[in-house]
Parts: structure tokens; C-alpha cells; sequence
């Protein structure tokens, strides 16, 4: 792999000398509302020179670490089964590599390739999901691969249990009734019992993925995104969760649904690029 041109701020290490990798996945095929979200990751770049590399929340400067940024895959946009593949075997490629994935959506189905990569390695993985919508259809429309049926998909790969949701706040009758018999842990509106899962994560010491759709943010602060839902949590919200992250093992994270264009003001752009940076800095340890 070669460092793309553009890099997120910040990240600009070596492949040999980085402890994480990003890539961009820029994937809206299935999108049931507005598309949009594949222009996300190129967005967030080119953005990220509007922030600073240090983050006064953490104390804490993206030059202190190491990430190594491998641009965007290009992925075929009429077969979600091609694109999961190539997700999948980039994200081997990092493992193998003995480096962390940070992948940059794409619609949220885009998720669904890392973990199976991940999954493969870890079997005992849970999932951190932060999220609007359940994401829990078995289909949509016909579609079992869409960004509706992407937590569905996930569940059957690691079973029971294993998926936490947090600020739900949509979805079909079916999904939550989905939930609530067990399957996964869902937790609606807010974050509110997220430090009380994250100390039981803890203490088990597992392996953790994280996925945040952005869409999970309020549409006042965050309108640009594919499927609004009034109602979201704010970013020192969503801040105070990921601030928790450092007591995890982290095996891997993710951000989705910025559908940039879709906001002609940049806020929402603007906020992406913060989320990362404060996700970065969590998850990835300081280089000595």
C-alpha cells in the first residue's frame, strides 16, 4: 500500500512506522433515502485542514501518533457482494500487518466487510453501535445487503448478545421486537447506558469494534446525512463516549453517512472531521 495524496490532517506516517491504517469506502448503493454518503471520505479529507491536530477534549495531538492514510478503495457500486469482499480484504491486509482498521464510509453497509474480517479473527468480538436506526431488517425490499439490515447481518456472525445499540430511534416494529427478545442490546434515544456497558466490556477484556453513523447526531448540528432523524444526541455526546474508548480493546472502528453535499454549509463535514480526529486519538496509542 502506498500513503494516498491526500491525507486526513495529521495523518500522514509511513505504512512501516503506523499503528492504525485508514481507508476510505466509498459505497451508497444501497442507500433507501437520500444518496450521497460515497462522497464522504474524500469530504472528510480534503476538510480536516479547516481543524486542528491537537484536541483540547483529550489532550492529545494526531502528531503524537502514528496513522498511516491508504486513501479510498475503488469499489463497484452495482454489487454490494463485490464491494464487502474488497472491504474484507483490505481489512485483512491491515490485520495481517499487526495494524488497527479505521475505515471511513460509505453508507453504513459498508461495516458489514470489516467485521466479517474481524469476526474470522475474533470470535468472541462485540460490537459498540451508535446509530438512528436499528439496522436490524432481515430485508429490505427484497435487498438482505442493504445499510437497513447491516446490524441483521452482523448479529448472525456473532450471534447473541454481542451488539450493543445505542441512540436508536427508528426503525420497524419488527426490529425492536427483534431486539428485545435478546438478540441485541438496544438501548434507544440516547447514551445514557453506555458507561455501564462499557465497564462490563472492561472487565471481560474482549475485543470491541466500533461503528458511529453520524446520523445518530441530531439533524440541527448534523443535517448532512442520507436518512435525518429529529431527535439525536449532540456531539459532546457523542465526545463523552468515545473519551470512555481508551479502557477498551479496541479491535477496530468505523464512521459513516456524511452524504456531504447534502449540507451546503460544510457543518456537518466540519463535525465528521472532529469525530475522527477525537476517535483517532482514542483508539490509537500514543507513539513512544
Amino acid at each position: 500500500m502506498e500513503r494516498n495524496v491526500e491525507t486526513f490532517i495529521g495523518c500522514d506516517a509511513s505504512y512501516e512506522e503506523a499503528k492504525a491504517v485508514i481507508f476510505g469506502a466509498p459505497f451508497d448503493s444501497t442507500t433507501s433515502f437520500r444518496p450521497g454518503a460515497r462522497f464522504g471520505p474524500s469530504a472528510i479529507r480534503h476538510e480536516s485542514f479547516g481543524i486542528e491536530t491537537y484536541s483540547p477534549y483529550q489532550d492529545k495531538d494526531l502528531t503524537d501518533i502514528r496513522v498511516f492514510d491508504s486513501g479510498d478503495l475503488e469499489l463497484c457500486f452495482g454489487l454490494p457482494e463485490m464491494a464487502l469482499r474488497d472491504i474484507e480484504e483490505r481489512t485483512e491486509e491491515i490485520l495481517e500487518g499487526g495494524r488497527l482498521p479505521v475505515m471511513l464510509g460509505g453508507e453504513h453497509l459498508v461495516t458489514l466487510g470489516v467485521v466479517r474480517a474481524l469476526a474470522a479473527r475474533c470470535p468472541d468480538m462485540h460490537i459498540l453501535h451508535f446509530d438512528a436506526h436499528a439496522d436490524l431488517r432481515d430485508d429490505y425490499l427484497g435487498a438482505r445487503l442493504s445499510h437497513a439490515c447491516v446490524m441483521r447481518r452482523c448479529h448472525e456472525l456473532l450471534g447473541d448478545g454481542r451488539i450493543h445499540q445505542f441512540g436508536i430511534r427508528s426503525g420497524d416494529r419488527e426490529e425492536f421486537r427483534f431486539a428485545a427478545a435478546g438478540h441485541t442490546n438496544l438501548y434507544p434515544f440516547d447514551f445514557q447506558k453506555f458507561p455501564e456497558t462499557a465497564q462490563m466490556l472492561a472487565d471481560k477484556k474482549v475485543p470491541v469494534y466500533v461503528t458511529i453513523d453520524l446520523d445518530c447526531l441530531d439533524p440541527s448540528c448534523f443535517p448532512g446525512t442520507g436518512t435525518p432523524e429529529a431527535g439525536g444526541v449532540s456531539f459532546n455526546d457523542l465526545l463523552s463516549v468515545i473519551r470512555r474508548l481508551p479502557s477498551l480493546h479496541i479491535v477496530g472502528a468505523d464512521i459513516n453517512e456524511l452524504a456531504p453535499m447534502l449540507d451546503p454549509s460544510g457543518t456537518s463535514t466540519a463535525m465528521a472531521c472532529k469525530v475522527l480526529r477525537e476517535l483517532l486519538l482514542a483508539i490509537v496509542a500514543k507513539t513512544e
